[in-house]
Order: structure tokens, then sequence, then C-alpha cells
């Protein structure tokens, strides 16, 4: 007998099952507040995923609370398999019509993490338009929930529509992570987050395995730096790999390994925070901030993501909802950011065509990394409407 699931009156948009082994036979008593709707429809769903499970015989008890059909079903597997009865074929969900294959430069302001054992958390994640959704497997995922989070996350991926957020997942430190893999990578996963990175082995490690899963798609790896040895490894770890897109800091742990405060002014983290930012650019990849974690201080995050993107940052996570608006805000490039842009990229495209060697703006020398950020700065611009795709003959911002 086994349990797998959430039951009580404050319990949304999950179930509970128990599975109790038996010989032939299925036994299912099902109590359900959507019962008289979807009680028959929850019934059928059962037996089938026991029939494709090649479950022949056990009782299933169902406390249900709304839960969706590829809740149900993660929640049947998990009972099942640990119960002790082999699971020869996993149940999929009926995957979502979305191309899931992204691109490494996608915008990454904000990335909203999800705990995975929270179904009821994933449905309306997309209605607040973060640029990435992090399912979470690891810190907000209790031990004794690992196996079934990775089952629901797995399920999660095929049958959620986020809206268009780049689906990601953060995996467990490795070698607990390479098992999150084998269930995620099939799945549509499109980013996955790597916490705890010290070296390029893990990184290298980690895509030996996504290539041995043969993957739907490429997969892109977002490492986490959150000790000081990740810091001096920074470099190393940004271009282990042509499938890292971006590095990120985790300042809570970072600030606990060094037996530092984390402070509101963040000067005990600055050199840690650069050493991400040069790697990051040294890579030619994205750097990202860590979370704010004061969520009733507005003030205080549009003040660090102003500071993230004043130090190179392209991005910031975030913990709630009610971040995200004000993150995208603060990354959003200024008119004058974009005309400032607009006039380098003008400058360099007009020497270019003239054969030009120097490329200058008024007095000032114009160099290849400046032009590259101008570039990526009226790329943002255009991907967030503040400029129009036809800038070179009409430059006036959106906005």
């Amino acid at each position: 007998m086994a349990e797998a699931g959430h039951r009580g009156s404050g319990i949304r948009s999950d179930c509970w099952i128990r599975f109790t082994p038996a010989d032939r036979g299925i036994k299912l008593k099902l109590t359900s507040k959507v019962a008289a709707l979807y009680g028959k429809k929850i019934e059928k769903q059962v037996h089938a995923n026991l029939t494709k499970m090649a479950v022949s015989g056990g009782r299933v008890e169902i406390e249900d609370q709304g839960a969706l059909p590829y809740v149900i079903s993660a929640r049947l597997e998990t009972a099942v398999r640990r119960s002790g009865v082999p699971v020869s074929v996993s149940v999929l969900p009926e995957t979502i019509s979305e191309s899931r294959a992204g691109k490494k430069d996608r915008m990454r302001r904000s990335r909203l993490y999800i705990p995975g054992n929270q179904p009821y958390l994933f449905i309306n994640a997309g209605l607040y338009h973060p640029d990435g959704i992090i399912l979470d497997l690891e810190d907000s995922v209790p031990p004794s929930e690992k196996d079934a989070a990775r089952v629901l996350v797995r399920n999660a991926l095929g049958a959620m529509d986020f809206m268009g957020a780049e689906r990601m997942v953060r995996i467990n430190q490795l070698p607990m992570g390479l098992e999150d893999l084998a269930e995620i990578v099939p799945a549509g996963v499109q980013m996955i987050l790597i916490p705890k990175c010290e070296h390029k082995d893990q990184i290298l490690e980690i895509e030996s395995r996504i290539k041995g899963l043969d993957p739907p798609h490429t997969i892109w790896l977002m490492p986490i730096i959150e000790s000081a040895l990740g810091c001096f490894n920074a470099l190393e770890i940004a271009t282990a790999s042509n499938q890292v897109a971006a590095i990120s800091i985790g300042l809570e742990d970072y600030t606990a390994d060094l037996g530092v405060a984390r402070t509101r002014n963040g000067t005990e983290s600055l050199w840690a925070r650069q050493v991400v930012v040069n790697a990051a650019t040294a890579a030619g990849i994205q750097a990202i901030d860590s979370v704010f974690s004061d969520l009733s201080d507005m003030i205080g995050l549009k003040e660090s993501s102003l500071e993230a993107k004043s130090l190179g940052f392209e991005g910031k996570a975030c913990i709630h909802p009610n971040q995200i608006k004000v993150i995208h805000e603060a990354f959003r490039p200024t008119n004058n950011e974009i005309q400032k842009a607009c006039a380098i990229v003008s400058a360099y495209e007009k020497a270019k065509s003239e054969g030009l060697g120097v490329v200058a703006l008024g007095s000032k020398m114009i160099d290849a990394p400046v032009v590259k950020r101008a570039q990526l700065t009226i790329k943002r611009a255009i991907e967030t409407g503040d400029l129009k795709k036809d800038w070179q003959t009409n430059n006036t911002p959106s906005k």
C-alpha cells in the first residue's frame, strides 16, 4: 500500500491517491468535489492508465479536489511506483500543440519559480507573462516528495499552456539531478537550471546524459553559481558547452557559503555578481541576477533590478508573480538607450557599406563590443515593442 498527492479541505487542483496491490481485478473508490460532472471520466481515466501501466490488480482510493487529468495521472503513477509494483510504461498526458524549440538568446528578463509539487500554482502561471516559468525540483520540494514532483513536472511540461513562457526546470544537485533528466528531457523542457554548479564537469555530465535521452529539440542550460568555488570557476562553467545559454547567481546560498548575512545594498555579493557578468560576457551568453526575497518591498525590488541592469545582467529571478511587472519595467530599454543604439548601429552599417575600417559617431570611435551591445539593445527593444522593426526608416521608439 502506498500514497501520493495531497488531501484535506485546503487543497486545490490536486488529489490524494492510495494504491494497494492485488493479484487481479481493479477496485476503485472515488470521492470528488466534481464527481457530478467528471466522476465517470475520472474513473475511466484511472482504469485506462492502469491498463497502460500493465497493472491488472489493485485497490485505488482517490480523494479529488479538482485535479486536472495530468495531475491525476501523475499521482496515480507515483502511488503505483511507491507500492513496489513495476511500471513498465509511463502514462504521458496529451501534449498541447506548441513549438518547443527555443532560442539561445531569447529574452529572459524574468523567470518565475514554482514549487514542483504544488500543481495549483501551475495553472495560472502563464497569465502573469513571465519570460520563463521554472518548475522547481530542488529547494522548494521536500526530500519525501522528490519522486512525486518529478512525475508531476514531467506531465505539466507536456499538458500545461504557459502562454509562450520558456519551459524551465531546476533539477536537483547531482547525482540526483540525473534522475530528473530521465523524466523531463523527453517531456518538452526547453531550459534546465543546474543548481550549486562549481565545475565544468557537471555541465559535461548533464550534457552527455541529455544526448543519451535523445531530446526532441535543443535543450539550453543555465548553471547557477552559488558558492565561492563556483565564482572562481565561472568562466570555465560558462564556456563548457554550446548549450549553456545563460549563467545565474544564487545569492542566498552564496552568502551562506561565505558565512555572512545578505543585505539590501548587496556589498557582500558585489564581487560575485561582477564575476558572473564578466564570465557571461566573455562567453557570449546572458547573465541573470538572483531573486529579491522581500515580497513586500517593491521599491527595493525596483532598485535592485535597476542596479542589476547597470552591472550588465539581462534579467532577474522572481518568487512571486507581483514581482514580474517591476522587473520587466526595470530591464526595459529607455528611450535614450534605444536612440543611442540606433545611432551606433546606423553609423556602423554606413561605414561598412562604404568600406571603411574605422567606425565613428561624431568625434568618438566605435569598437566591435559597443556595436554588439547596441545591436542587442535594438533586438530587445523590438521584442518588448519599444522599437519598430523598420526602425532604420523610422527610428522613433514605439513608447
